[in-house]
């Protein structure tokens, strides 16, 4: 494909994924669909990895022009989903990229869908500064550029190599905003606050220094994710006092934790077979796994993370482990229902269990009934309004 074809397919794909975006309800205000049209996304994703659809463990499968060719590779690049371009924090061979497996995904262009509504979230006008945390490829920091102004957007991210690839592609598209290469949990040394902070990686719980460094009355946009899952996409508000609040907004967006708050590699020791004591329970693992039973065991059990393991008689169970204070739950089959066998000084499924009934007498309402309170050394997530049924996030 020639260099003047490539350039019309680009153009061509580029309103398609607008037009796309806008029939779905994400894409709604004319001057995010203008930067959606002229931002060049391909220029940012010059090769990738994408999940493949064979059965069994993830397998991510390389995409390049000269593996699959110009036109092939430039469709992919905006079709309205998540790109890989890094797994386990090391470079990629590109000289001869290959199938990868068992690798957890550390750098990526967020879909498409999920970058626009963020951005329509964050309610901007014209002469705006933005703040964003995870530079990742520099597509979202590009489409910033182009609605704002590159010298109204600062751009934080914590991997060199990654900060490299993405100022290369945002000079090549015209672009100069100010790029920090540093630890944006801490604030990366920023001294002007921002009237929005947008954050595409999930945290813990909000930095003290995102509060910080955004303008009272500014907007601070964030995915908050445990161990576990995703919590949810959360919009504050920040005050006078320097705390925030806010709501979740409806949907799971699924961004990579912080490299920084990311679980530790070790479970810690495994419970016995003999530890703990066994009830009945009407809650197996899928508690965990649907969206808002998750969201709820997330919440109750905030340092936990589970996995299944094969048992000698051939059951699959689930344990429930939480490092921090070596409290435990096992989750095993039993007929057409389940036990836990649970341990340690905090009963994991207890909470879990207490938290969803909870939820339900309040009439199981959605995430955008829920909200989170900053303030100095406290974070709290609540049902309803602040001074209803709450649970702490953890401080990190």
């Amino acid at each position: 494909m020639t260099e003047p074809d490539l350039a019309q397919v680009a153009y061509e794909l580029r309103h398609e994924l607008a037009e796309h975006l806008v029939d779905e309800g994400w894409l709604r205000s004319p001057e995010w669909r203008a930067a959606v049209e002229d931002v060049p996304r391909h220029e940012f994703v010059p090769r990738f990895y994408v999940p493949s659809d064979t059965p069994g463990a993830t397998t991510y499968v390389p995409i390049t022009p000269e593996l699959v060719g110009d036109e092939a590779w430039l469709r992919q690049a905006y079709a309205d989903e998540t790109l890989l371009t890094q797994f386990d924090g090391r470079e990629i061979d590109w000289s001869d990229p290959q199938p990868i497996s068992n690798a957890n995904p550390t750098s990526s262009s967020t879909l498409p869908s999920l970058v626009v509504r963020m951005l329509e979230a964050l309610e901007v006008d014209d002469g705006m500064t933005v703040t964003e945390y995870g530079t990742g490829t520099g597509y979202s920091t590009a489409l910033m550029s182009r609605r704002l102004g590159a010298d109204r957007v600062t751009s934080v991210e914590t991997d060199p190599g990654v900060a490299a690839r993405a100022a290369a592609a945002l000079d090549r598209c015209g672009y100069q905003p100010r790029l920090v290469t540093g630890n944006g949990l801490d604030g990366a040394g920023l001294d002007k606050p921002a009237d929005r902070t947008i954050a595409t990686m999930g945290v813990r719980s909000i930095p003290e220094a995102w509060v910080r460094q955004t303008q009272p009355t500014g907007i601070i946009l964030a995915t908050l994710r445990g161990w576990m899952r995703s919590l949810g996409l959360v919009r504050l508000v920040v005050d006078d006092e320097q705390t925030a609040t806010g709501r979740f907004i409806a949907g799971e967006p699924h961004f990579m934790i912080a490299r920084q708050q990311d679980a530790p590699a070790s479970l810690g020791m495994l419970p016995g077979l003999e530890d703990g004591k066994t009830r009945a329970t009407p809650h197996g693992p899928e508690l965990l796994r649907i969206y808002d039973s998750g969201f709820l065991a997330q919440l109750a059990m905030p340092n936990a993370r589970f996995f299944t393991m094969p048992a000698d008689d051939g059951t699959v169970n689930t344990y429930v482990l939480d490092s921090t204070n070596d409290s435990f739950a096992v989750l095993s089959p039993d007929g057409d229902g389940w036990t836990v066998r649970q341990g340690g000084p905090v009963l994991l499924w207890d909470e879990a269990e207490r938290s969803l009934t909870l939820w339900h007498a309040a009439g199981a309402p959605g995430p955008s009934e829920f909200g989170v309170s900053v303030t100095a050394g406290s974070q709290r997530v609540w049902l309803g309004t602040p001074s209803g049924p709450s649970w702490s996030l953890p401080i990190v």
